[in-house]
């Protein structure tokens, strides 16, 4: 099997003989994990939000990075900015990445946040038409989508499940946002968070959920009558609504 197309997916190439130190310095993820696959991680901004997320992929003489495409951009100026005098290299490829479920081709990678999610390549095949329903996968195994559930600027990446996801380490040692990070890790109870409800009824992506009246999360991706939440856990323990829905939550 050749894999599906994904598209929307941009991959940089970062080279140079200070490439993983460097990352190392910045992510969320503990790049001594990349001899063995891919490595899922974040770049957090200095007050811990979220500001890209991306696969680090192992390739000969340099690191690969697989980013949204709308994300990119942002991603290659602000690494720009922290290269400082490290000997690194940073630019785009015209590499695309193909996933699929079952046995993996030749040189494709585990993808590391679910084994539900199949495997990635990468390489100048684009793959086939998607026929896979991967948002139906994401939301029965809550898994967070760049630019859906995952906010620029607004996102925290423990409430979106980074370390369910293997996309957080705790022992690395410091990077940008580590501190907030760490903090809501050991000091807080998470009180709000991404989570699946059931929904009955119309309700689309983006929507508010109401709890007497008062704000309880947003309605996110949406597959039959399940859905990605992010919600206020202290506010949904009753009845709910999104629009001309009906929310519950544990779905």
């Amino acid at each position: 099997m050749n894999g599906e197309a994904t598209p929307e997916r941009t991959i940089l190439r970062i080279f140079g003989a200070d490439r993983r130190d460097f990352l190392q310095g910045l992510v969320t993820n503990d790049l001594r994990q990349i001899d063995r696959g891919l490595v899922y991680a974040a770049l957090l901004s200095a007050q811990g939000k979220y500001l890209a997320d991306f696969f680090l992929v192992p390739a000969p003489e340099a690191i690969l990075v697989d980013v949204q495409t709308t994300l990119a951009a942002g991603l290659l100026r602000r690494l720009g900015l922290y290269r400082l005098r490290a000997d690194v290299t940073l630019g785009e490829t015209d590499l695309a990445v193909r996933r699929g479920l079952g046995v993996a081709p030749e040189g494709a990678f585990a993808d590391p946040r679910h084994p539900a999610l199949g495997w990635r390549a990468y390489g100048p095949d684009a793959g086939g038409a998607p026929t896979i329903d991967w948002g139906a996968l994401r939301v029965a195994h809550i898994i967070p989508e760049s630019g859906i559930e995952l906010i620029p600027d607004e996102t925290y990446i423990l409430e979106a499940g980074f370390e369910r996801l293997n996309g957080v380490d705790f022992r690395k040692g410091c990077y940008v946002g580590q501190e907030v990070t760490a903090r809501m890790k050991h000091k807080t109870d998470l009180r709000k968070g991404l989570t699946r409800v059931r929904v009955t009824g119309p309700a689309m992506s983006g929507t508010p959920i109401l709890a007497d009246g008062k704000e309880a999360g947003t309605l996110f991706t949406r597959a039959g009558d399940l859905a990605l939440a992010h919600l206020r856990f202290d506010r949904a323990g009753g009845p709910m609504t999104a629009g001309g829905a009906q929310v519950t939550w544990p779905a």
